[in-house]
């Protein structure tokens, strides 16, 4: 069956590819969505309802402290008044200012044990490695994948002066991360890529004296990919692509979609009822490629996309509110589609 998309917005917005293809994505579920694009020594923050309403200035812009640390995935406070990086020794915050607000400093990202630093901040040692770091939904707290002298940890830290509130002991050796936060306002999720060795992942809880985490990696290899609106559950999708699955948040798998070729990691929930998802390369295959919509709850593939002006390659960014994001990396374009119900 062909689903039909209607073009609903269209805006130029270059480096929006972060935006569908990356973590520079924030807000759903009640709050403003958000794009965190980075370039130029910048962490801009754009609204993307304004955006689409016509605004095309930033709603605020953060210097990056580091001048030649480009990794790591950074967070938003929910009222914009500060940003937290997740830099290779450091996490810190800033104020709209470009003020130093607070910073936990945690063991190097580099890749060779006991390499040494010259003492200049700026300095940035070689390698891909990073964390990543997400402030609550209620700014808060600020969840935390860091490195120590022996181990990874995932900390919980207070948002107002950086203070450690509870650390987790993590059996990982990243290549990157990233967290994903959970609408009911309480737990997050935290997903970590090794390679070839495979994900890892987790979910927490902080309760204001207790750290309560669920480890789920004894039988997974997964990619966290989102979490439903409705508090029904989240979507994973194998280190592989072999199979994109539904879970509770213990971790029990409540429905599970095979495609003929492979999912890419793009995929998530367009509404309530429905989860939108991407296969290999269109360009390269279009009978094989391209992007589907699927149930909310069964993952029963409903049909596949089609677009008005042809095929649309890449990744996907679903919205929670019945539409979605595609970014045109030839013309700097973000897209958002809806279903054609008519």
């Amino acid at each position: 069956m062909s689903i039909t998309a209607q073009l609903r917005d269209s805006v130029r917005l270059p480096g929006g590819d972060s935006l569908v293809n990356g973590f520079a994505f924030e807000g759903r579920y009640g709050g403003a969505r958000r794009a965190l694009l980075r370039g130029g020594g910048r962490l801009e923050v754009w609204d993307l309802d304004r955006l689409f309403a016509g605004e095309r200035e930033p709603v605020a812009v953060f210097g990056v402290p580091w001048a030649g640390w480009e990794h790591g995935v950074h967070s938003v406070s929910p009222d914009g008044a500060f940003a937290v990086f997740s830099g290779q020794r450091t996490v810190r915050a800033l104020g709209v200012g470009g003020e130093v607000l607070w910073e936990y400093r945690h063991g190097c990202w580099g890749p060779e044990l006991g390499h040494p630093h010259s003492g200049d901040e700026q300095e940035v040692c070689r390698g891909l490695e990073h964390g990543s770091c997400r402030v609550s939904d209620d700014g808060r707290l600020v969840w935390a994948h860091v490195t120590g002298d022996d181990a990874e940890y995932w900390v919980v830290l207070d948002a107002g002066d950086g203070r450690e509130l509870a650390r987790l002991p993590l059996d990982s050796a990243a290549a990157g991360s990233h967290h994903l936060s959970h609408p009911d306002g309480i737990h997050m999720g935290l997903s970590i890529g090794m390679g070839q060795d495979g994900i890892l992942l987790h979910w927490a809880r902080w309760d204001g004296e207790r750290l309560t985490a669920w480890d789920l990696n004894e039988t997974m290899d997964r990619i966290l990919a989102d979490v439903h609106p409705g508090h029904r559950g989240y979507l994973t999708v194998e280190h592989y692509g072999a199979d994109l699955r539904l879970h509770a948040l213990d971790g029990d798998t409540l429905a599970t979609a095979v495609p003929e070729q492979y999912w890419d990691y793009g995929c998530g929930f367009v509404d309530a009822d429905t989860v939108i998802a991407s296969t290999g390369d269109a360009a390269e295959d279009p009978d094989q490629g391209g992007h589907w919509l699927l149930d909310g709850r069964s993952l029963k593939i409903r049909g596949q996309v089609t677009y008005p002006d042809g095929p649309v390659t890449g990744y996907v960014r679903p919205l929670g509110d019945g539409t979605w994001l595609t970014y045109d990396g030839k013309t700097g374009t973000l897209n958002r589609w809806s279903a054609d119900t008519a």
